[in-house]
């Protein structure tokens, strides 16, 4: 697989400890070649300035960079100030969300889906940034309906993304499905699969759970016969996620983008196993 169709995200820190832990992370992950690193962004803004601290440190260390934007809490002003700053440090990469609303908060800013945000970002800047956008293979889980969300997935992509990247997910048949639909209703940009490796089944189930990604039912069994053996898990989840990734990529995946929660074994051991 080429390095330039895979990618890592991180989360920003919120600590020294955290920034110091995330070099060591990113140093290791970079001996990799991906892409480019995307960084997350906090609900409502909360870590908007450690999303564009970590990614100015990701450039100064010669790597490619992606910041998340979100419309959550969004000004026009507000993103107009966040795209400059990236703009004045070389950043041609971004992420567009709608993002998720943190509690208690309501709906705020003046962008409430991402097509509105992709649009007002090409109006700003033109062609300056290369723009992704998130897709869900298994529907969002706020969408009404499957068909719904496609519509939602079809209208950021004619506000002028170039790419998706598609929440996390274990069912290699619901991509492929996704990607046909997008397909036919006239999308021809790459759609990359999300990948999130298996490391920790209570914090996977947490996750899955806030963000409606299905756990197949004999992964989930598997894993809560394992107990509190986190080497069976690991050893489990490195073996399950390395044969998810090749599925979708001998079934013309365009690439993939890890979620490394700021860890880099298990995504440099299924990257190793995929180069095999």
């Amino acid at each position: 697989m080429a390095a330039h169709n895979f990618s890592i995200e991180f989360f920003p820190p919120k600590t020294p400890e955290g920034v110091e832990k995330l070099r060591l992370t990113r140093n290791k992950l970079a001996a990799l070649g991906p892409k480019y690193f995307s960084v997350t962004f906090g609900a409502g803004g909360t870590t908007q300035q450690g999303t564009l601290d970590t990614v100015i440190e990701i450039r100064q260390e010669g790597h490619d960079a992606a910041p998340h934007l979100s419309c959550v809490g969004g000004t026009r002003e507000s993103i107009r100030q966040i795209l400059a700053q990236y703009q004045a440090h070389h950043i041609h990469r971004l992420v567009a969300l709608r993002g998720d609303q943190p509690s208690g908060y309501g709906m705020g800013g003046e962008f409430r889906y991402a097509n509105e945000l992709v649009e007002f970002i090409r109006a700003e800047t033109g062609d300056w940034f290369h723009i992704e956008v998130a897709a869900y293979p298994e529907m969002h889980p706020q969408a009404r309906s499957p068909h719904d969300d496609l519509q939602n997935f079809v209208r950021k992509m004619q506000a002028g993304a170039n790419a998706a990247i598609t929440q996390y997910f274990y069912n290699p048949d619901a991509y492929f499905q996704f990607v046909e639909q997008a397909q036919k209703a006239g999308v021809d940009a790459p759609i990359v699969a999300g990948i999130m490796p298996i490391t920790n089944s209570s914090q996977l189930l947490r996750f899955s759970e806030m963000c409606g990604a299905e756990i197949p039912r004999w992964i989930r069994l598997k894993l809560a016969s394992y107990g509190d053996d986190s080497a069976s898990i690991k050893a489990f989840g490195l073996d399950v996620v390395t044969q998810l990734c090749e599925r979708l990529l001998a079934g013309g995946a365009p690439g993939l983008h890890f979620y490394s929660l700021n860890q880099a074994a298990a995504t440099t051991e299924i990257w190793q196993r995929l180069m095999r």
